[in-house]
């Protein structure tokens, strides 16, 4: 890897500001919460660097771009930003915009260290230019299809869109159900109305339902039929990629988003620093953050101590990220290898599968651990 400080981001002692380029979803038809949330983390977190003198003098700057959940705007944004001077890329939320984002940032020669995405290939090939806080899809699914058995849910329908994400899940959930005896019926919305879902359920003998699919169409009018089905009462609606954590869920489902498992990536306890932030993002958003905000806020802290250590040079932040231990909100951060992933990784952050308590939907009620 070239180490030469003559590319963009190199080291400038003249108290300009460093600039992070960072991509979140924060129009439709991306999922909008979650990038505010992620956004929220990101400029907190700047904003704390900055308080205290930022890097060697030079303050944060983050250079923001909505993807809009488009992944060819997502190419444009970091074409964009490279071009800006950025020394680093921060963010995004969707797994599909997230790998469209880095194989461009690897073309380019430009650290990203992507926030939320889990998809497992989030590139096409092994790079050194990208690192993930995220766990990857198949280690966090799996952990979740072993709470569906020990829950007693071996024979388990899924309602899916078309999307590379929505397809990998789908397979990580039957290889793992199927290496102990489960199996998993698919339900293509796009055929499918939700009474007619409520039909394929009913004569499936399926004991659980999982929503592979977009917020909030057609998971939302999904949701509001099977909890009406007299058939299906005691069927389980889960949800792995996180929909019933937003806000948004539970004030367009009420009493009836309640009782959905889903993934979130917290620890059962946050330490000192995690609750300090959550604080303070809680003030900054008028709300309790999700998960995909102290992704964002661990995002910046690892990019501070990278920028602090090795220098705004975009190879050498490339090369920093195997030597990376950082205090992050969730616990201590380092990057490695795993095993079919190609990039860089936080193995692991902490997984839990949750739900909203059905006797007070404002409360999380933690189910399994991971």
């Amino acid at each position: 890897m070239n180490t030469s400080s003559s590319s963009p981001g190199a080291e400038r002692a003249d108290g300009s500001p460093i600039l992070i380029g960072a991509l979140a979803p924060l129009t439709r038809p991306g999922w909008v919460e979650a990038g505010q949330h992620l956004l929220a983390g990101l400029e907190l977190a700047v904003h704390e660097v900055n308080a205290v003198g930022g890097i060697a003098g030079r303050p944060l700057e983050l250079v923001v771009r909505d993807t809009a959940a488009d992944p060819q705007k997502a190419v444009a944004a970091v074409d964009e930003l490279a071009g800006l001077g950025v020394t680093a890329l921060a963010g995004e939320y969707h797994s599909v915009v997230a790998r469209a984002a880095a194989g461009r940032a690897d073309a380019l020669g430009l650290p990203f260290l992507c926030s939320s995405a889990v998809l497992d290939e989030l590139t096409e090939r092994p790079t050194e230019w990208v690192a993930r806080l995220s766990p990857a899809q198949s280690h966090g699914w799996r952990i979740y299809a072993d709470f569906l058995l020990g829950a007693g849910h071996s024979r388990i329908a899924v309602a899916t869109q078309p999307s590379v994400y929505w397809a990998s899940g789908t397979r990580i959930l039957r290889d793992h159900l199927a290496s102990r005896g489960g199996t998993v019926v698919e339900l293509d919305t796009r055929a499918l109305t939700p009474a007619a879902v409520c039909d394929e359920l009913a004569g499936d003998q399926v004991t659980a339902l999982l929503l592979l699919v977009g917020h909030p169409e057609p998971a939302v009018p999904i949701v509001r039929a099977v909890r009406r089905d007299r058939r299906l009462a005691e069927v389980m609606i889960g949800a792995p990629a996180g929909q019933p954590e937003s806000a948004e869920w539970a004030a367009s489902l009420g009493d009836d988003g309640a009782a959905i498992p889903f993934l979130r990536y917290l620890p059962e306890l946050l330490g000192p620093l995690g609750t300090r932030v959550e604080t303070a993002l809680r003030e900054r958003l008028a709300e309790a953050p999700s998960f995909v905000a102290f992704e964002g806020y661990d995002t910046i802290a690892v990019l501070t101590d990278v920028l602090r250590s090795h220098g705004t040079d975009r190879a050498r932040i490339a090369e920093a990220w195997p030597r990376v231990e950082v205090e992050g909100t969730r616990g201590r951060i380092r990057f490695s290898r795993a095993p079919g992933i190609g990039v860089r990784q936080w193995v692991w952050p902490p997984v839990q599968v949750v739900d909203r308590d059905p006797a007070e939907p404002g409360r999380f009620r933690i189910l399994h651990s991971g």
